[in-house]
């Protein structure tokens, strides 16, 4: 039974990394909701993509180089704030899981603790495309489960994923192959596409293998689910 991480919450449905899009995500049903942390220049942890603020606001510069209070003031979409990852952990206890990119090594320690303090440790997957980091989240918590993130993955990718101790290894799905979920599988990690927002290209993805779909549109997601009888 594949599993459905709602990709910056709902992307395709709402403003992306807001608290309308996870709201929608978990109305939706999705067994995670993932995104991306960043610290702003007096230090708070707030869920943005983007290096910028200017893609997906109406305000613009660096994340790391305006204050908390600066992005708070920014309309992020139909009239949405930027949330803290507070705010999502809140959202997200004894709901739904978490897949947390650390988008800034910054971050990393401060994440951590906030999910220690939080007591969410076995709800949340930290993520980088960076081994490093990932081996950096072992020596803090090694109770903290890990994935990482490829787009088109190297040879070794597997050997990186494992050498970092993931448990969960992700691929653009445009690069997904039957023979990269077996490797994969075969060393113990749990594959996961991202991000096929078709049924055609989540099909696909299934067809290979994967364990987990990670989408835009979590709601064909469900659907497909519902199709194949694994509601």
């Amino acid at each position: 039974m594949f599993k459905i991480i709602g990709h910056r919450g709902a992307a395709g449905l709402e403003p992306e990394n807001t608290l309308r899009s996870f709201k929608k995500a978990l109305e939706l049903g999705v067994d995670y909701i993932e995104t991306d942390v960043r610290v702003t220049s007096d230090g708070y942890l707030v869920l943005m993509h983007d290096e910028t603020v200017d893609r997906t606001t109406n305000g613009s510069g660096r994340v790391d180089r305006l204050t908390f209070e600066e992005i708070r003031r920014l309309d992020a979409g139909q009239g949405e704030r930027v949330p803290t990852l507070e705010e999502l952990l809140d959202l997200a206890e004894g709901r739904v899981g978490l897949h947390i990119e650390l988008k800034d090594g910054r971050a990393l320690e401060r994440v951590v603790r906030l999910v220690e303090a939080k007591g969410m440790v076995d709800e949340v997957f930290l993520t980088s495309g960076d081994p490093e980091l990932l081996k950096k989240v072992r020596e803090l918590n090694p109770q903290i489960k890990t994935e990482l993130i490829f787009g088109d993955p190297p040879e070794d990718a597997v050997a990186r994923a494992l050498e970092a101790e993931a448990k969960r290894i992700s691929c653009h799905h445009k690069f997904l192959t039957r023979e990269f979920v077996r490797e994969a599988h075969e060393s113990g990690l749990e594959v996961i596409a991202w991000p096929p927002n078709t049924i055609e290209e989540m099909r696909k993805a299934l067809d290979f293998g994967v364990d987990l779909i990670c989408t835009d549109r979590p709601d064909i997601a469900v659907r497909l689910k519902e199709e194949l009888g694994e509601d």
